[in-house]
């Protein structure tokens, strides 16, 4: 038995149990601390990059969109899969940003990343600021699309919310709560080109390979 924190969880074995249009899921076998393997079900993700698109009135963009797997709406920030093939994270979030809520950023630097549940997932979100904002024109690419509301709250009401459990989507609340610490300068972005070590890049890699 190694020392804690030192055994090197080695995968023994691995297969690819499904592969869907957003996420995949293989099962590894894992070298557990005693040298016995456990199995390891998880879920491969495209990663994904949110926008808290922040004005100069410090009033953020919230849409209303419904999760199929909550079985309600969700408010939430503006957000998309990084799912064209060798697309730069910025690049995404202002496509993101211009196709959801129909605004467009000159500022931009990186909140936080935040892994959704790395338990069983390899999903991690980045969440951008964007700042000096300006309106134009939304291009509406699908049902679910057209069926969002978008919405503007002030920051405060956003952190309010996030705190009374009215906004539950991991990368949301992160976002605003990161959002607050930097305009009370409590904390500082970093920038939009910043490192990402655990962006997925898995099941982009086995849907290039068809």
């Amino acid at each position: 038995m190694t020392e804690p924190g030192k055994h090197e969880f080695t995968v023994a074995g691995s297969r690819v149990v499904h592969i869907g249009r957003v996420v995949g899921l293989r099962v590894d076998d894992v070298v557990m601390p005693g040298g016995e393997t456990a199995a390891r079900e998880v879920v491969e993700h495209l990663g994904a990059v949110a926008i808290l698109a922040l004005d100069a009135g410090d009033a953020i963009t919230l849409v209303h969109q419904y999760r199929h797997p909550l079985g309600h709406r969700l408010w939430e920030l503006p957000a998309g899969l990084i799912d064209k093939p060798g697309e730069d994270p910025v690049d995404a979030a202002k496509r993101e940003l211009v196709e959801e809520v129909g605004l467009a950023a000159r500022e931009w630097a990186t909140l936080v990343d935040v892994a959704a549940s790395p338990g069983f997932t390899d999903e991690v979100v980045r969440v951008f600021l964007a700042r000096d904002l300006s309106e134009v024109d939304r291009d509406v690419l699908g049902e679910e699309e057209a069926d969002l509301v978008v919405k503007k709250f002030s920051l405060a009401d956003a952190v309010e919310m996030a705190l009374a459990g009215e906004l539950v989507n991991g990368a949301t609340v992160s976002g605003v709560l990161a959002a607050h610490a930097v305009l009370t300068g409590a904390a500082k972005t970093r920038p939009a080109d910043a490192p990402w070590r655990d962006r997925p890049t898995r099941f982009a890699q086995r849907r290039a390979q068809g």
